[in-house]
């Protein structure tokens, strides 16, 4: 799961495209490579099930799929052309189109809401910005500027939270050291009951910080050489959400073995995770969705935290096409 990372992007030597496999070569798929936010879990299940499927492929596509991880920045994949497409946050994205110029566009948004939230314990709940006053609150140094926009927002000065660097561990939570820290809502409550307590939290989203996340991101050149296989992947990779969430404990135990591997994470764990974000995810039009409405409220809390979103970071006219 990603937070909001601020990396400069990684320069270096640009690697190929992927090739297509032989077999693949043979049935005319064109070869396109996706590059996750983060290690293999339950927030990439859609593409795993449209794979499964054969989705992908019936799209004319021959998806290779690359996990990601706390050294993996997104972007940088997909400007070094080791990836075509790549899910990332979306102040990432746009702080590098504006600040470095990367010819980056935005063509689709896995989360509606942001899974980020203040989690904290139920023996010490803390449910509203308001009552973050007074309190020892764990945050990533890269979102700090980001919480204090959601303060600012909700008419907080900063100065009555005393914001603490955050490792992603619950352990100072657990033990009283801290009263709630900035996580994914969507698995570190769980990671708490399966410690003995229980956790309430909520998201920034609700608070008037309303973000994107895993945005789906490409690079111009892309778009416009292969706007068809993009909209091919979006179409596929929409069904693969739209079936997973039939039935959020289906998919999961197929893939322990498989994808899941070796991340140290319980079944269970990733049938909650799936579960949780479902409400997060879905939307009346569709599985990343753009609508001019919720584009404004995410540029409008951008430009709080200092990055200045426009109109023209986002492309929504291949949704149109699906």
């Amino acid at each position: 799961m990603t937070l909001f990372r601020r990396h400069a992007l990684l320069a270096g030597a640009a690697a190929g495209l992927a090739a297509a496999s032989p077999s693949a070569r043979a049935q005319g798929l064109r070869a396109l490579t996706l590059q996750a936010a983060w290690i293999n879990d339950a927030e990439f299940m859609g593409y795993y099930v449209a794979m499964e499927k054969g989705w992908y492929q019936a799209e004319g596509l021959d998806l290779k799929y690359l996990p990601g991880g706390p050294d993996v920045i997104p972007e940088a994949s997909v400007l070094s052309k080791k990836a075509d497409v790549a899910l990332s946050t979306v102040e990432t994205v746009i702080n590098a189109i504006t600040t470095q110029r990367a010819p980056l566009v935005i063509i689709g948004a896995q989360y509606q809401k942001n899974p980020i939230g203040i989690v904290s314990l139920a023996s010490k709940p803390i449910r509203t910005p308001a009552e973050m006053i007074g309190k020892t609150i764990a945050v990533p140094p890269v979102n700090r500027l980001t919480v204090e926009a959601m303060l600012k927002l909700n008419g907080i000065d900063k100065s009555r939270v005393r914001i603490v660097p955050y490792a992603y561990d619950p352990t100072p939570l657990l033990k009283g050291e801290i009263d709630a820290s900035l996580d994914f809502t969507t698995n570190v409550p769980y990671t708490i009951k399966s410690k003995g307590q229980d956790a309430v939290s909520f998201l920034l989203a609700d608070f008037k910080l309303p973000l994107f996340n895993d945005v789906v991101v490409v690079t111009r050149d892309t778009l416009a050489r292969r706007r068809a296989d993009l909209v091919g992947f979006l179409r596929a990779s929409r069904k693969g959400w739209d079936e997973n969430f039939k039935d959020p404990a289906a998919y999961p135990p197929k893939y322990m073995e498989t994808w899941f591997k070796g991340t140290g994470r319980s079944l269970d764990n990733e049938i909650y995770f799936n579960r949780a974000q479902a409400a997060l995810m879905q939307h009346p039009k569709g599985v990343f969705a753009l609508t001019p409405e919720a584009i404004q409220g995410c540029m409008d809390a951008l430009n709080e935290v200092g990055i200045k979103a426009a109109q023209e970071h986002f492309d929504t006219s291949l949704l149109a096409e699906i």
